[in-house]
């Protein structure tokens, strides 16, 4: 069997060990008889493994008591028009943090549903400084993306907004590393990228913001009922979310918990930036290195021809998916959790041995 290393930004490389299992369980499932693929939301084991997976997500991120967890369809970008529908019935009022092309799709997004303030604006290399933001005070929640998967733009922290409830956009960064929740009003996570496979959110949200849907809200994507009905006011997406429980217990189980994956993403990724940034300008990141994104690393090449050379070369040595955003061009690696250290390696030999032959 051959298969590459896979630096897509999304969907992701999924671990080889969890693949293993998804092979054992499409025939019969928790020896149902059944297959994952065939096995109905409402059956006694759907939702033991789901009540479970909740469980290990609150140990696993320590999301305190007053936060439901809910599991939802949509996507990020239907969230993106979701989380003002829900949050802003008694104020419209909204702030937003744009700091590169989702946060921006999200003000866009959000601005069909309520007042929207955009509180500042990150340029192409660094996020302006928390003093220069017009935050306000009554706003109905603040939104930011921690973490730009196209800009390559992360926040080093998270942003001090007072008593507003903050809203985040953890979608490619979930998992990744430590956050306290208790400081968000609302998390979620498109499953892609760091949780399994397409088509499943993850919302975790303050009990306090349940109660503030406009009318036009559908039920179906209303948070104070599905979490009324644990996630099960419909049909939820069923294969989506066994994948992301066996991408928790991976995480848990083989990875020894976020702290010690997230030190592992860290080595990862600063031995990329060390390849860029000792290429004597072959490579080039332009952000500013407190702002660098921590997981999706965007590079350029010398032209345009290069590019296209380094891109069918590097897929002859078993890396794939590497061209940059079609939004921005040039080259992009994303370590996502489960991309192992020895792909990161492969890629730095094969962009040292490119520049190398391309640079005489």
């Amino acid at each position: 069997m051959f298969r590459v290393y896979n630096f897509a930004a999304g969907p992701a490389m999924l671990p080889e060990s969890v693949l293993r299992k998804v092979q054992q369980d499409l025939l019969s499932w928790q020896d149902t008889g059944t297959s994952i693929m065939e096995i109905g939301h409402r059956t006694a084991t759907f939702q033991d493994m789901l009540a479970k997976l909740e469980s290990k997500l609150r140990k696993l991120m320590n999301i305190p008591n007053n936060y439901k967890v809910l599991f939802s369809s949509g996507g990020g970008q239907g969230h993106f028009s979701f989380i003002p529908m829900n949050l802003c019935g008694k104020n419209k009022a909204v702030d937003y943090i744009v700091s590169g092309t989702w946060s921006e799709r999200a003000a866009k997004y959000a601005a069909r549903y309520a007042d929207v303030s955009i509180v500042t604006t990150a340029t192409l290399s660094s996020i302006p400084a928390p003093a220069t933001w017009k935050l306000n005070p009554d706003a109905a929640y603040v939104y930011y993306c921690p973490n730009e998967t196209i800009n390559g733009v992360q926040f080093a922290d998270i942003p001090e907004v007072g008593d507003v409830p903050l809203v985040a956009d953890f979608t490619s960064s979930i998992l990744s590393d430590e956050i306290d929740v208790s400081k968000f009003g609302l998390i979620f996570a498109s499953a892609q990228k760091n949780l399994g496979i397409a088509g499943i959110t993850l919302l975790i949200i303050r009990d306090d913001l349940l109660d503030q849907a406009q009318a036009c809200t559908p039920e179906i994507f209303n948070y104070k009922l599905q979490a009324e009905q644990n996630s099960l006011l419909n049909t939820i997406p069923t294969v989506p979310t066994y994948m992301m429980d066996l991408m928790v217990d991976w995480i848990i189980n083989e990875q020894g918990g976020i702290v010690n994956l997230a030190q592992n993403n860290r080595r990862k990724v600063a031995k990329l930036y060390a390849c860029i940034d000792n290429s004597n300008g072959f490579y080039t990141n332009t952000i500013e290195k407190q702002y660098r994104s921590l997981i999706n690393v965007p590079f350029t090449l010398p032209t345009e021809d290069l590019l296209k050379h380094f891109l069918v070369e590097a897929r002859q040595f078993g890396l794939a998916y590497l061209n940059g955003h079609k939004l921005v061009g040039g080259a992009r690696a994303s370590l996502y959790n489960a991309m192992p250290e020895e792909g990161v390696d492969k890629l730095i030999e094969f962009m040292q041995h490119f520049a190398k032959k391309y640079a005489e």
